[in-house]
């Protein structure tokens, strides 16, 4: 059992709390017993999981290296209020391009409750695939992986340039959708080919310009209240779940 929170396997471990970490060693941390039985499922590489003393370890851990701390070295990893006492390192994905007929793309989100949601929210409105723009957060923050319920490890996601990525969507058959408050038609009134991918924007300045002028259509979601806005995730699900609607 490891007792001491400066053991070196420790210390290699906490630094995957930052992307700089992450990055270097092409691992993450996930905690808690339902992402970690999701991960499995889905077939995500699992290098080692890491139980606190005392708690109990499913079945399928018997399959990959497990190592025991105390619960003073479990809190020191864990990035949870009330830990569960179970967590693993994974290998991050690298997927290379999209298929499918229903894609989202995310132009510098940059809360991870937002990013997170709406990984869930693809998940389940059936996408193919989602596209982070540059200055979006970090996929594998710890945030973001526990928003996704597991999510994260069920649908293809990848880091590209969206003014490369739209062009590229385009020449596919995708009809190009991005949400904007001026010059844009009802989302309901907008057209739509056999595949269709969404933009959404960050959430105080939207999407950025450039992005506009490539989209095939401006739209927005009606406001019949006195609301200013939408939430970024909640605009997103609505639009995924129209795409969905219109193209199953």
């Amino acid at each position: 059992m490891i007792t001491s929170r400066k053991n070196e396997q420790v210390k290699a471990w906490r630094k995957l709390h930052k992307r700089k970490g992450r990055l270097d060693s092409g691992t993450f941390l996930i905690e808690g017993y339902h992402l970690l039985e999701e991960a499995r499922k889905s077939g995500w590489p699992i290098q080692e999981i890491i139980v606190r003393e005392g708690a109990e370890l499913p079945e399928w851990t018997a399959d990959f290296p497990v190592e025991e701390v105390s619960r003073e070295v479990f809190q020191h990893l864990s990035q949870t209020e009330s830990p569960q006492g179970i967590a693993a390192v994974a290998g991050i994905q690298q997927v290379s391009e999209t298929s499918g007929k229903t894609v989202l793309l995310i132009d510098a989100v940059q809360d991870p409750g937002n990013l997170g949601t709406m990984i869930r929210t693809a998940d389940a409105a059936g996408f193919s695939g989602i596209i982070l723009g540059e200055g979006t957060v970090d996929v594998y923050n710890d945030k973001v992986v526990r928003a996704t319920q597991g999510s994260l490890f069920h649908i293809p996601i990848r880091e590209a340039s969206l003014g490369e990525a739209i062009p590229d969507l385009q020449r596919a058959g995708f009809t190009v959708w991005a949400t904007a408050l001026e010059d844009a038609k009802n989302f309901q009134d907008a057209g739509t080919k056999e595949k269709l991918a969404v933009i959404v924007g960050n959430e105080g300045a939207g999407v950025q310009e450039a992005w506009l002028e490539l989209a095939n259509e401006r739209v927005h979601i009606p406001i019949y209240g006195k609301a200013e806005s939408l939430n970024v995730s909640i605009a997103a699900g609505i639009l995924m779940y129209e795409a969905a609607g219109r193209l199953r």
